[in-house]
């Protein structure tokens, strides 16, 4: 079960490939100037994830209006991730979390994803949403066991428009 609305949000510092190259990027540098939406999503190249993040990319704006940062994470390398986010004009900051230690801190990593096909990815993210305060607590929580399941946007877009 991912972590509740009111745990203080684990701290993390993750790779990120931007232009100017590999950046490390943490929770903390981000809630010091506003909440933070952290959507987790299984992976790069695959149809929901790419429709989930290229929707949040255009509509950046409503986020960005009320002073929030959006951070979106995968267990795909800094690399893959920024050919796909060029090819489907993503521009959120992808951060690399490739041994799933992020996902399995807020309590979102599959046992094995889609076990059906025998595909041994034991630690990859579940389709997750988290709103950060600027206090390090979790204000919004969104996990859900179906990959194919885009999270409640009205709803966490409310939530972030409430830490105003």
């Amino acid at each position: 079960m991912a972590l509740s609305v009111g745990t203080k949000a684990p701290d993390f510092k993750l790779s990120s490939k931007q232009d100017a190259g590999l950046k490390l990027v943490s929770l903390s540098e981000h809630t010091a100037n506003g909440p933070v939406l952290i959507l987790f999503f299984p992976m790069a190249f695959t149809g929901v994830c790419t429709e989930e993040l290229c929707s949040v990319t255009q509509g950046i704006e409503q986020y960005q209006k009320v002073g929030a940062t959006v951070l979106a994470i995968s267990g795909d390398n800094p690399f893959a991730q920024e050919a796909w986010a060029k090819k489907e004009s993503i521009s959120l900051t992808l951060l690399s979390d490739y041994e799933h230690l992020t996902a399995k801190s807020y309590d979102v990593s599959y046992d094995a994803f889609l076990p059906q096909f025998n595909l041994g990815m034991g630690g990859v993210a579940k389709r997750s949403a988290f709103v950060i305060g600027t206090d390090g607590l979790i204000k919004y929580a969104e996990s859900s066991d179906d990959p194919k399941q885009l999270p409640n946007f009205a709803a966490i877009l409310a939530a972030v428009t409430a830490l105003q």
